[in-house]
């Protein structure tokens, strides 16, 4: 067991959960005990889940996927946007806009819309509008830009979304089941395990856990994309990741 990592989950807290009235028992797998009426997360448990979501999300990244990073609580919100654009992937960080995925060809549509706006905004045509329109303009562009701009560059369904409290983000973790889209999940001890193919338990609310969390996983993505552009053309063959179920299974 990596000594060094287990002490920067340890540190980061990680490990505490929620209180015990608010737990979920499809969660008593990965809780070691109580302390002061908290649930204390099994931090093996946590590791062996990071583990296996680094190993996946690294296929993923390896064979050219898009990973898509949703976390619009507060405390993950600056670290979803801050990873997702240092490993080059789409996020959602503001709020999640129904049909992100059952509906895709709507949400590309309004990316469009978006795409016109700026050029509107940027354009001479916009200081020939009244100031009302050129105010009302202004508010829908940033609305759009708040919810849309993180997903600007995904120009096909995600083959993997990475999920910050799924019990919080449940709408896009119930698209995703819908559509048959893996779920990486930071779950803490009131969520539901099954909802998620890789549940990675630990605390999903503190701001250092959560960074720590995505880093590394974020990493993971990094290190993928680069094994991947090492190869060379003509020794690269057509591979595909495994899907999250069998790759915790082998794990």
């Amino acid at each position: 067991m990596p000594t060094v990592l287990v002490k920067d989950l340890i540190e980061a807290g990680v490990h505490f959960g929620h209180r015990v009235s608010r737990w979920n028992p499809k969660m008593r797998p990965y809780i070691y005990g109580r302390q002061n009426m908290i649930h204390i997360i099994d931090v093996r448990e946590t590791l062996r889940g990071l583990l296996r979501a680094r190993k996946y999300l690294q296929q993923v990244a390896a064979g050219g996927g898009i990973i898509l990073f949703v976390g619009t609580k507060r405390q993950a919100r600056e670290t979803i946007e801050r990873e997702a654009q240092r490993c080059g992937m789409p996020y959602v960080s503001d709020r999640w806009l129904g049909g992100t995925l059952t509906n895709f060809r709507t949400i590309r549509s309004r990316l469009t819309h978006l795409e016109e706006l700026e050029k509107l905004r940027s354009g001479p045509e916009f200081q020939t509008y009244s100031k009302k329109m050129q105010a009302a303009l202004n508010r829908e562009y940033r609305k759009m830009y708040r919810n849309l701009n993180g997903i600007r560059t995904m120009n096909r369904l995600p083959d993997c979304i990475l999920v910050v409290d799924p019990k919080k983000e449940k709408n896009a973790v119930r698209e995703a089941r819908k559509m048959a889209i893996p779920t990486v999940a930071l779950i803490d001890t009131d969520g539901d395990p099954d909802e998620v193919d890789l549940p990675i338990p630990g605390n999903d609310d503190s701001i250092r856990s959560i960074d720590l969390i995505v880093r590394l996983l974020a990493d993971a993505i990094i290190a993928g994309k680069q094994a991947a552009s090492a190869i060379k053309p003509e020794e690269a063959a057509p591979t595909s990741a495994e899907p999250a179920s069998a790759t915790a299974a082998s794990a």
